[in-house]
């Protein structure tokens, strides 16, 4: 059995919430060694109790004392790369900025996980997921037209534009790092990375392909073959045939013929062809709509709330998740050729691994 990618990497973790704690977890499932400074007292809304720690230790440090920074520095120094999600300048106070800690380690690789980015005239402002979406144009684009845009959970900033593009740019820099011998610093801004999301938007805007009104576009609902219809049981079916093929199949399913119902790319049959679909979904349970396309190329499935995933077939066979001491674990993504899907999912309790790290590092118990 190969090892894990990241095996024999350390990686610090300053502690916070979301996107950089989910940055941590994804690469300690990729098999590196995750150490959260955690702060001597917690924030009203941070959880002891998280995915986001699972396979992590932790030691608690208070970072404005000497004792603590000593430490800190010892750490910095025998780490592959660090990740931070304060405010800009906060790091510099502590005297543990990307300057000071590439003059203990000059190979480390800092990461630095904000909204608003390092510069520019947000930079110092507070804000979360949704704000940092309402300046892309993702969230005015989402929703109905004739209601406020919906915040869509924090995936699409938080976790799509902060975690995914802080791994790619750790992971970067690590390999230069390690060709090089010098350390980056990785500005990852959740802004950033929803704009680079929305290139293709841009791309079908200039095309002619998208409209700035909401739910007046092909993938935001407005299309009759790709939204969710309600069935007679308040439940979902999710339609999202987009190729002409599927959407055929997805016709003689339903028993509709094609001639009458119309081109599936005439816009003037949009209102009225999603009012039939509409109509049809409505008859029937969303259990019965799942045994007739389960198993086709219609495009169409269940919308299942969080709890039902986990007893899904589909993920099921994947083993893609798994309840442990009453808390669901997302099995490790992405998966490599030659691992098993288990991982570390020992979430430490703050400082439970204090006297370990500093006896690593060569500290006295006192």
């Amino acid at each position: 059995m190969n090892k894990l990618p990241l095996v024999g990497l350390r990686i610090l973790e300053f502690s916070g919430i979301g996107p950089g704690p989910y940055a941590g977890q994804i690469l300690a499932d990729m098999g590196a060694e995750i150490i959260v400074i955690d702060r001597p007292e917690r924030g009203a809304i941070a959880l002891q109790k998280a995915v986001d720690r699972r396979g992590k230790r932790s030691i608690v440090l208070d970072l404005k004392s000497n004792r603590g920074k000593t430490v800190a520095r010892a750490l910095v120094k025998s780490a592959d790369a660090l990740l931070e999600g304060n405010r800009p300048g906060v790091m510099e106070r502590l005297e543990l900025g990307p300057k000071h800690c590439r003059e203990i380690n000059p190979k480390l690789v800092y990461g630095r996980m904000t909204g608003w980015g390092q510069s520019g005239p947000y930079a110092q402002m507070a804000g979360h997921d949704i704000n940092y979406l309402s300046i892309t144009g993702a969230l005015h684009a989402i929703g109905p037209e004739d209601r406020p845009p919906p915040p869509p959970l924090n995936l699409v900033g938080d976790f799509g534009g902060g975690s995914m593009f802080l791994v790619s740019g750790m992971l970067a820099g690590l390999i230069a790092a390690r060709e090089t011998g010098k350390g980056r610093v990785v500005d990852a801004a959740i802004c950033d990375g929803v704009n680079s999301m929305m290139g293709m938007f841009h791309s079908l805007h200039a095309a002619g392909r998208w409209q700035e009104t909401r739910h007046d576009n092909w993938l935001d609902g407005a299309a009759p073959y790709y939204r969710c219809y309600e069935t007679i049981d308040g439940r979902y079916m999710a339609v999202g045939c987009i190729e002409p093929q599927f959407f055929a199949i997805m016709l003689g399913l339903l028993g509709l013929d094609p001639f009458t119902f119309g081109p599936q790319t005439a816009l003037d049959l949009h209102h009225r062809q999603a009012a039939q679909l509409a109509a049809i979904f409505v008859g029937k349970t969303m259990e019965h709509w799942t045994s007739v396309f389960d198993h086709t190329d219609a495009c169409v499935t269940p919308v299942l709330n969080y709890l039902e995933a986990s007893l899904h077939p589909h993920m099921q066979a994947r083993h893609a998740l798994k309840d442990i001491d009453g808390l669901t674990h997302p099995a490790p993504t992405p998966r490599f050729d030659g691992q098993v899907t288990q991982t570390n999912r020992t979430i430490p309790k703050d400082g439970e691994n204090n006297a370990d790290i500093l006896a690593e590092l060569g500290f006295s118990a006192k």
